[in-house]
């Protein structure tokens, strides 16, 4: 085993709940999940034996369809790990743009758990991240909230230490990911989620929320009736919520694994089947003003927006026990 391979091997028991002190009483979502964790742990071992994109792929493809994007998600932390440590070249970029283009928004969140593992990196992170795609970059930041709430939910100070080099748009950005991380904390339990997010501060409670709809819709793992529970729960954030759901719903589309998981969520959360809501995310993304402080932030708010005039998502203070309504948007995928 080459040298760089052994000094960032990650023991697969890292993902296991007993180890992480995660709480699940249902057996079946608590499988679920872990093996999510071993997914991307088989996909960032493939990337750290394989510097050849062609066989790195083709490992790759080898993991169960619906599951592929953990793969390419761990594989793009390996990928970004190598060529930061060594400081030889840009396979991240290459991968991105080659093989690994279908899976463009995972490997985004796969770099950011790079980044949380190099301090020289993550401390100034904004500026790491300037070259890559001016909108999808953001969610580097978003992978990097998720890796530290997965690791460090119970230490707040370390949280709080992980906020102060960000930029207001990135803290948001950063608990987008931090709410993703509660669905495998909190073993995809909605009355749990929702009081951990009720402690965080108000001004993040909303991207929160996004990130548990995007968990919802494409981690999955819970009932219709608990995902009805989450969209209650959610109240005056449920387009938060949906717009999560709905960005799971393109990055599906985008790496053509479709499940029904996702269906099923985006039917509860945003009114409207997957392939509707990932078509809403195309409309949007071509009205996405690229000198916004944040396009990224800029895109999920345009989203919600859409969601609540295309579905029946209640806005601020009105009531959340309304109908859902069953739109049908259509645009070309970008």
């Amino acid at each position: 085993m080459p040298i760089l391979h052994r000094l960032l091997n990650i023991d697969p028991v890292e993902v296991e709940f007993s180890r992480r002190g995660f709480a699940c009483p249902d057996p079946q979502i608590r499988q679920r999940l872990e093996n999510v964790g071993r997914i991307f742990l088989h996909g960032y071992d493939a990337a750290l034996r394989h510097k050849n994109h062609d066989a790195l792929a083709a490992c790759l493809q080898r993991v169960a369809l619906e599951h592929r994007g953990f793969a390419y998600e761990g594989a793009a932390m390996a990928t970004t790990l190598r060529d930061r440590l060594t400081f030889r070249g840009h396979a991240f970029e290459r991968f991105l743009a080659g093989r690994g283009k279908d899976h463009i928004y995972m490997l985004h969140v796969g770099a950011g758990w790079a980044y949380a593992r190099l301090p020289w990196l993550r401390s100034r992170i904004e500026s790491a991240i300037r070259n890559l795609h001016p909108v999808l970059r953001w969610l580097v930041i978003d992978g990097y909230g998720f890796h530290q709430g997965y690791f460090y939910l119970d230490k707040p100070r370390l949280l709080n230490h992980s906020l102060a080099c960000l930029s207001i748009n990135a803290r948001r950005i950063f608990y987008q990911g931090l709410g993703r991380s509660l669905w495998f904390s909190h073993g995809a339990q909605v009355p749990a989620i929702a009081a951990a997010i009720a402690r965080f501060r108000a001004l993040y409670r909303e991207d929160a929320w996004s990130g548990v709809g995007l968990a919802c819709a494409y981690a999955g793992g819970i009932s219709a009736a608990a995902i009805a529970e989450l969209r209650s729960r959610a109240g005056e954030n449920s387009a938060a919520l949906a717009q999560g759901a709905a960005f799971a719903a393109k990055a599906r589309q985008r790496a053509g694994n479709p499940a029904r998981h996702t269906e099923d969520a985006c039917l509860a959360l945003c009114g409207m089947s997957a392939d509707a809501a990932a078509a809403l995310c195309d409309q949007t993304f071509r009205q996405i003003d690229l000198h916004h402080p944040c396009p990224y932030q800029h895109w999920r708010r345009l989203l919600q927006q859409s969601l609540i005039s295309s579905s029946e998502i209640p806005v601020r203070g009105e009531s959340h026990e309304r109908p859902i309504s069953l739109p049908v948007a259509a645009a070309k995928s970008h």
